[in-house]
């Protein structure tokens, strides 16, 4: 049989226990009280950096102030959108018809948009631009399922771009809606660089026309091989 230990040693070991107990329980209570009074610190780090405020007097400069001004005539960078056919696609107030200053209609130029397309847009308008893209085809197999849509999911069947109402979009007005988006359709203006949303105008519009075109669209010098062609 074990012997027990004399009463002052069980004393000694439950006041030891309990003083023990204490720094942790400090510790954890200082922790998570404010304090209005400055932490120590061991190292200053950045905490004590001579500097000014803002909106308090500073000696060095002449007005006094440590919150300067913004220099006269200087913008954030990236916010200086003042050319407003080049940025929004608008001109006068109107929808730009022509591309802005800088870019050129040329088939280097249509072939990026082309190709710019292919990758962003066609997925839901289709290569031929008439809203049959492989998503919107999956979209609507399963909008039309008999389970239906899941967690209460929608879809809008894509704009067919050949649509009377879409052709009759200007380009400044198809670069808007590539940057900015359109009813459902979201925009790409933080995806898409700018120029190659010109271009992907500047091809919807080519697009349009090809599959809307006439003869009389057609160069004269062109005409008689393309009749061959036909017959």
């Amino acid at each position: 049989m074990i012997p027990m230990p004399p009463r002052w040693m069980l004393f000694t070991g439950v006041l030891a226990a309990l003083a023990l107990a204490v720094p942790p329980f400090v510790i954890a209570r200082v922790r998570a009280t404010p304090d209005p009074n400055r932490a120590v610190h061991i190292f200053f780090d950045m905490d004590f950096q001579p500097k000014f405020k803002p909106q308090t007097v500073n000696p060095l400069f002449a007005d006094g102030r440590s919150q300067r001004p913004a220099v006269l005539g200087t913008v954030a960078r990236g916010e200086d959108n003042l050319d407003t056919h080049l940025n929004d696609g608008v001109v006068n107030g109107a929808w730009a018809e022509t591309l802005p200053a800088g870019l050129e209609m040329t088939r280097e130029f249509l072939e990026r948009g082309q190709q710019r397309y292919n990758i962003h847009c066609s997925v839901c308008h289709g290569y031929a631009g008439y809203g049959d893209g492989t998503v919107n085809k999956r979209a609507m197999e399963l909008m039309s399922s008999s389970e239906g849509p899941a967690n209460g999911t929608s879809w809008v069947q894509a704009k067919s771009l050949h649509d009377p109402v879409v052709r009759e979009h200007r380009l400044g007005m198809l670069y808007n809606v590539a940057t900015n988006g359109i009813r459902n359709m979201a925009g790409y203006g933080t995806q898409i660089d700018l120029n190659d949303r010109w271009a992907i105008a500047a091809y919807v519009k080519a697009l349009q026309l090809s599959q809307n075109a006439s003869m009389q669209d057609v160069p004269p010098e062109l005409r008689d091989n393309l009749k061959k062609e036909v017959k």
